[in-house]
């Protein structure tokens, strides 16, 4: 019996955490300055916006609800261009460190901004600072949640988001159960934050401001070894407005941006790339 090939398919993801001013506050930076710093996320949603219009690009644009209700104007403009609204919280508080009941109010709360905001929850969900609760997979399995794109168990291939792994010091790791949860994996390799933002606060130092088109260069390059790796591969980007909105940068990201299509790379919401991947992986 003859086998039909695989047709090679690279698929890359251009995605913005439009977290305005929500993560300044959710870590209690609060002043003039650190707000002026999200602030210009929202000027700059302007300019990357005109560049995917430009490129004839659809991206996933993950806008927590305090976003939404704050620069509704940008939020609308994001919608009007046909790009992809995912959750990504409220208040922009980390999962990790709240009740499960107060991580449910949050989900809720920022799902119906989103509804206001587009006429239908969101299928995509990203935790702020990509840290889950152990209550996480199911509250979102619990609120018809399609995927999710805050772990980092693998690169290219998508995989089942599991619950009840356990994790304890002096024992072998116990995995949990897979669910019907898409992973889109990320990375912090990926990320524009840890690479350029500078952050000073009297404990830490995030030192960042590489130069941007070093970076961009190894973005590239992570695509062509998916390409040469895999036959079919989605490769996720994060960026932030308030940070790859940076002139200079805005630069650099239009040269990455012409090197993927030179690559054959295939330009897709996170929805989509999802919804492939689960055709392609078959019922849980």
């Amino acid at each position: 019996m003859k086998v039909n090939p695989v047709v090679p398919r690279h698929i890359v993801c251009l995605t913005f955490d439009f977290d305005t001013q929500s993560g300044f506050i959710a870590r209690g930076m609060t002043t003039p300055t650190p707000l002026s710093r999200g602030e210009f996320g929202a000027m700059a949603s302007q300019r990357i916006l005109a560049l995917l219009k430009e490129r004839g690009i659809k991206a996933t644009w993950f806008i927590p609800g305090f976003t939404i209700e704050s620069w509704p104007r940008e939020c609308e403009a994001v919608v009007a261009a046909g790009h992809e609204v995912a959750h990504h919280s409220w208040a922009h508080i980390p999962p990790a460190s709240q009740s499960r009941d107060e991580e449910e109010a949050d989900l809720v709360r920022a799902n119906e901004a989103i509804v206001r905001l587009t006429g239908r929850k969101a299928r995509g969900y990203r935790s702020p600072s990509w840290d889950l609760s152990t209550h996480t997979v199911d509250l979102l399995l619990a609120h018809g949640f399609l995927y999710d794109s805050s772990l980092m168990g693998a690169d290219y291939l998508p995989y089942r988001a599991r619950r009840g792994d356990v994790a304890a010091l002096g024992k072998p790791f116990r995995f949990g159960e897979p669910t019907g949860l898409l992973e889109m994996p990320i990375s912090w390799s990926l990320d524009d934050y840890p690479h350029f933002e500078f952050v000073r606060t009297p404990t830490t130092v995030l030192p960042g401001l590489q130069p941007a088109r070093a970076v961009m260069q190894s973005w590239l390059d992570e695509f062509v070894y998916m390409k040469k790796t895999v036959d079919w591969g989605v490769l996720t980007y994060t960026m932030h407005p308030y940070v790859i909105g940076r002139g200079y940068r805005m630069l650099a990201l239009e040269t990455l941006l012409d090197g993927l299509r030179a690559e054959g790379a295939v330009f897709l919401t996170l929805e989509d790339a999802a919804r492939e991947a689960g055709k392609r992986m078959g019922a849980t």
